[in-house]
């Protein structure tokens, strides 16, 4: 009897250390806050997106990777009512929020934005689904009109 309660001592203070070396070896594990996939330390800002005539949407394709919160502005200038479409690419993501002069807007989807004079909005979303997508002006043909998004 004396020699199970002494095994069991033992073991039972044992089990915090492995407890602790089990969990020190997921290092390559991003390590989120009470928030999750939400939490500071899972966001990266993303460059704007212009809406101005003759002027490029982006200077660079996105390249994202699934399960990371972004955000981003879509600045338009008012040179010219615009639109934004890119609908896989929204089906591809979850809006968190979209903020209009200050105004939280928490859509369950979205299919295109479209600005009819100078303004702001900024996205908020987690990457969900890997592949290619693409945002564009409608109509628009040039490829400085359409912004090329990957997501991994």
């Amino acid at each position: 009897m004396l020699k199970s309660l002494v095994l069991a001592l033992a073991f039972s203070l044992t089990l915090p250390a492995l407890a602790s070396a089990a969990a020190d070896d997921d290092d390559d594990d991003p390590q989120f806050g009470l928030a999750g996939l939400l939490s500071a330390s899972n966001k990266e800002d993303l460059p704007p997106v212009i809406l101005s005539a003759g002027v490029p949407l982006s200077d660079k394709p996105w390249v994202l990777k699934s399960g990371t919160y972004y955000e981003f502005e879509i600045q338009g200038d008012g040179s010219q009512e615009l639109a934004l479409v890119g609908p896989e690419f929204f089906r591809a993501i979850w809006i968190d929020e979209i903020v209009v002069e200050g105004l939280e807007i928490r859509p369950l989807g979205l299919d295109s934005i479209e600005f009819d004079e100078a303004g702001e909005m900024e996205i908020g979303f987690i990457a969900l689904k890997p592949g290619s997508y693409y945002m564009k002006v409608p109509g628009s043909t040039g490829e400085t009109q359409r912004l090329e998004i990957t997501i991994q």
